[in-house]
């Protein structure tokens, strides 16, 4: 049976390892890219700020070839979106067909990149979709993949929270309100190790720092439109 050609939306965290692992056991894709957003003024990954080189050491551990989409550092939504189509139009007249991402229970963004990727004639595909994200946890770290904090909501966490290795002793930590894979944004991760690699991804941690930025999900004249991160800045080592 022929497969279809598939790439990967990679974000270098937890949820998008295990996706990925739970793609590669199946029979009807091949998976040989992995796609990652770059913010390019600071050369790091969106959202999760972690160093390029980083990512870099990440990818050829696993062995998936690898292409970046360089975005501004605050790019609209219409210049988000004109970054991205180029990108993805070019991987579709390479031959690829359908495109994975990591996302578990978020409908409205499921429902927005099922949008915009219709238009380009792209079949989407979530492997971890709807699963239960307490055993989503524990599998990853039954499986043996291991991941380390690089971003923490400053509404659930203090600055003690970036850098934490996540483990049993994490998950006990979480405050109840937090979902234990961080699915609305609470936490953000690097996933250094686990049967994807070939060889774990060797760090240390450098300076802590906080950051505010506009909320999403609020208007221009309320006051509480800001959101906080701690953000973990890793090294190669």
């Amino acid at each position: 049976m022929e497969k279809h050609k598939i790439f990967f939306n990679w974000s270098t965290g937890k949820d998008a390892a295990l996706a990925l692992h739970y793609l590669q056991q199946e029979d009807f894709y091949q998976v040989d890219q992995l796609l990652t957003t770059i913010n390019s003024h600071y050369d790091r990954v969106s959202m999760h700020g972690l160093r390029s080189e980083l990512l870099d050491l990440q990818v050829q551990s696993i062995g998936i070839s690898s292409s970046k989409v360089l975005l501004p550092e605050q790019p609209s939504m219409e210049e988000y979106e004109r970054i991205m189509n180029e990108k993805i139009l070019r991987l579709k007249s390479n031959g690829y067909t359908h495109a994975a991402f990591g996302d578990i229970f978020l409908e409205d963004l499921k429902q927005y990149r099922e949008n915009q990727f219709e238009k380009l004639g792209i079949e989407l595909v979530f492997p971890i979709w709807k699963k239960d994200t307490e055993k989503l946890i524990k599998e990853f770290l039954a499986l043996g993949f291991k991941a380390v904090i690089v971003a923490a909501h400053s509404k659930y966490f203090d600055e003690s929270f970036a850098g934490k290795i996540i483990d049993n002793s994490f998950l006990n930590d979480l405050p109840k309100e937090v979902d234990p894979c961080g699915e609305n944004g609470e936490f953000h991760t690097f996933c250094f190790d686990g049967p994807l690699f070939d060889h774990p991804i060797n760090y240390e941690i450098g300076e802590k720092i906080y950051k505010e930025y506009k909320s999403p999900n609020q208007n221009e004249d309320q006051d509480s439109n800001q959101m906080g991160f701690w953000f973990c800045d890793l090294l190669p080592k």
